[in-house]
């Protein structure tokens, strides 16, 4: 019998017991090792979600690494053992989208681990074996649990396409920031700053390969690319205003009610190159995996709190305190 951390309705969490359940056709099952907690699983506790897309009662987690225990008919055997991270948008595979690997955008209904279907916040995770990533021997599963919002961010760095040399900013030093600057320092851009208003942020945004740490609106613009992960009000115009004319910028954030929205003509007469992106689909999974395999991304300097499954709710409550810095904070079953 495991342990899940259940969400029944927006403010009740609890520990309820979990039958062992056994792997159907093409299914895997993962012995989680570390979830990772996200501001979207505050608004489930919270009951923000934008409606669609989340349906109780749900078991959290879809940020999580770990191993892989049991596998059903139709999958491969030597995943059996193998350290993995895996993706969390259920999609039907035979649509348009996501033939050509656009799994984000299926047009099957939404379904996701975490969202609509039991997440990692739990012993034990089920899905099914073909979005399983599995991660070199050895690998730091503490570490791998960031996949999926690296797996995101490097969505952002593929749209950018950034060319050695070339001037980038990222507005935002939070997870989603620090990310992208690993995965865009591996690019080899001439200059690559960091935006964000909080000073102690300085020192992780250089060990995350930026050339500079600015605050906020401290910028002079002229980038080449502007890479917005602040999810604020207002990054979004500020992206475009620091972006040169002609430049690219990709926009990543939800800051939900929108006080400066973008201006049509500005955009026009700035001729930027507008990219956005919703989740992670496939191609940005296969590359941040390598990424991480290879040591260009390394997430475990953004981890800054540890709890145990039982300690959910705190830890819920943890990144909702504005007076408590955090970075990642991790659960582990």
């Amino acid at each position: 019998m495991g342990r899940a951390v259940l969400i029944e309705e927006p403010g009740s969490l609890r520990i309820v017991p979990v039958p062992e359940r056994e792997p159907g056709h093409g299914e895997a099952v993962v012995r989680v090792a570390w979830s990772g907690i996200c501001g979207s699983d505050r608004e489930l506790f919270q009951g923000t979600r934008t409606p669609g897309y989340f349906r109780y009662p749900v078991v959290p987690g879809h940020e999580w690494s770990g191993t892989v225990t049991a596998l059903g008919p139709g999958t491969d055997p030597a995943l059996i053992g193998r350290p993995v991270v895996g993706e969390g948008f259920r999609n039907c595979g035979r649509c348009a989208p996501c033939r050509r690997a656009e799994t984000t955008l299926c047009t099957a209904a939404y379904d996701e681990t975490g969202f609509t279907r039991p997440g990692a916040w739990a012993d034990e995770l089920l899905l099914p074996a073909r979005l399983l990533h599995p991660l070199p021997e050895g690998a730091d599963l503490r570490a791998a649990a960031l996949a999926e919002p690296a797996a995101c961010m490097a969505a952002a760095a593929l749209k950018a396409a950034v060319v050695p040399g070339e001037r980038v900013a990222v507005a935002g030093g939070g997870t989603l920031g620090m990310l992208a600057a690993q995965l865009v320092a591996a690019s080899g851009p001439g200059e690559l700053v960091v935006l964000d208003p909080r000073p102690e942020r300085e020192e992780l945004a250089l060990r995350c390969g930026a050339t500079s740490w600015r605050a906020s609106g401290q910028a002079d613009g002229g980038f080449d690319v502007v890479i917005e992960a602040a999810g604020a009000p207002g990054a979004a115009a500020q992206a475009v205003r620091l972006a040169r004319r002609g430049g690219r910028i990709v926009l990543t954030g939800l800051a939900g009610t929108e006080t400066h929205p973008l201006i049509p003509s500005e955009l026009v007469a700035a001729a930027v190159t507008v990219h956005t992106v919703f989740g992670a689909p496939s191609w940005a999974w296969s590359h941040a995996v390598r990424a991480f395999a290879r040591g260009l991304l390394d997430p475990a300097p953004l981890v800054t709190h540890e709890f145990p499954l039982e300690a959910a709710a705190e830890a819920l409550d943890l990144l909702g305190d504005p007076a408590t810095p955090t970075g990642k904070i991790l659960l582990h079953p």
